[in-house]
């Protein structure tokens, strides 16, 4: 059906662009004279054109999109390059060029959008750039390339799509913070341990396979040999320092700023020398078992960057719910938007059987807590609950002396 409709459209523009020719011609038949001839040559260009169009080929175009790179950070900007090449030196008149890029980047800042009207001329290469302001964190795609060319009359228009497919990842912006672990000390609740995360070096408990991470002092060469694969020794750890984090994945209007707290969180825990697990239940489940190193970071952080706020499960329900939190016995940490009574008492329960437990309360730059909430922090810490109120901008403060004491 499109195509038929495409024929006949094509053919009445024909019928049209003929007719106006032996429309202007017959006017300077009969009408004669300097300025109706005058007339007919100066449309006659316009017309010899518009039919070598017809016959002109889209196929001889060949483009091509680049990108400085493919991961981001969130807020950073991105520079696209498209580059047009063609064989023949056909004048084209105009050229409209539109990048297919994804809902998610058609919304962000442009300083020029991705749609261009070039004129082109005989040029054989062809070149445009556009840049895209504050990335939004996500997995984004670049689909394909629309040129559409046309003559000065707008009778004819020829447009085709080129395949260019290509993808950036943004990761979660993150703010450098110093971790410092939380210890119980009986009465006095919860405090801020300036210890530094080691292992026992004097001590070697066994071995175990190379991990990224683990000092080059700590391979054991004689296991390595007998194996032959590379074996480190494992230490007995002084205290246990390991962290689990859950992320509250419900629609909030904080979303964004729980995303990156939590990417700046899990960096500081990893950086500090301590390992780290994720759980996130978004539209499915995903849990990260507890490691450290820089391929855990680059796990996590890529998790991070995809995630979105489809949960319809509330974050007391999956810590009541979910038997991992039954397998542990390490230091938990949520981060949420959203306290409630429930989720106090499931942590204060968790807390009491399984280890440490902080709720990190995320809040806008400005955004102060409102009385429930309030009140509901001195319940959670009157049960052993830590409840830390991070404001956007002062992620640091999480872990000073202030926040912590």
């Amino acid at each position: 059906m499109d195509t038929m409709r495409n024929l006949i459209k094509k053919a009445w523009r024909f019928i049209l662009l003929f007719a106006l020719i032996l429309l202007s011609f017959s006017y300077a038949m009969f009408q004669g004279g300097f300025v109706s001839w005058f007339l007919f040559y100066s449309f006659l260009p316009f017309a010899i054109y518009c039919l070598a169009l017809t016959m002109y080929s889209l196929k001889d175009f060949e483009v091509i999109r680049e990108l400085p790179k493919t991961d981001y950070n969130a807020g950073e900007s991105l520079k696209v390059s498209v580059v047009i090449k063609r064989r023949r030196a056909f004048p084209l008149f105009y050229l409209v060029m539109e990048d297919n890029i994804q809902d998610s980047l058609k919304y962000a800042q442009h300083d020029k959008r991705a749609k261009a009207l070039i004129f082109p001329g005989f040029k054989k290469e062809i070149s445009f750039e556009y840049q895209i302001e504050e990335l939004p964190r996500g997995e984004h795609l670049f689909d394909s390339l629309t040129l559409k060319v046309g003559d000065p009359l707008g009778l004819f228009e020829k447009e085709k799509i080129y395949p260019a497919k290509d993808a950036i990842v943004v990761y979660p912006a993150f703010t450098e913070m110093i971790y410092r672990p939380l210890e119980n000390q009986y009465d006095q609740g919860l405090t801020a341990s300036r210890e530094r995360v080691q292992r026992d070096t004097t001590m070697a408990v066994g071995v175990r396979d190379y991990q990224p991470g683990d000092r080059y002092s700590w391979i054991n060469w004689k296991a390595t040999a007998k194996r032959n694969e590379i074996m480190t020794k494992e230490f007995e750890q002084r205290q246990s320092h390991d962290v689990f984090v859950v992320m509250d994945c419900v629609p909030d209007k904080n979303f964004e700023k729980i995303v990156a707290f939590t990417a700046s969180l899990l960096r500081a825990v990893l950086k500090k020398g301590a390992q780290s697990g994720l759980l996130t239940v978004s539209k499915e489940r995903v849990s990260f078992p507890i490691r450290g190193g820089e391929q855990q970071l680059h796990q996590l952080f890529y998790h991070l960057a995809k995630i979105e706020a489809k949960s319809s499960t509330s974050l007391d329900r999956v810590i009541e719910t979910d038997g991992l939190f039954v397998q542990q016995t390490v230091s938990f940490m949520l981060v949420t938007g959203q306290l409630t009574k429930t989720l106090i008492e499931k942590a204060s329960f968790l807390g009491q059987r399984k280890g440490r437990m902080t709720i990190f309360l995320v809040k806008g730059q400005k955004e102060a807590a409102a009385a429930e909430e309030r009140s509901l922090i001195s319940t959670a810490k009157s049960r052993g609950v830590r409840v830390i109120i991070v404001h956007e901008g002062s992620f640091p403060a999480a872990f000073s002396e202030v926040n912590v004491r």
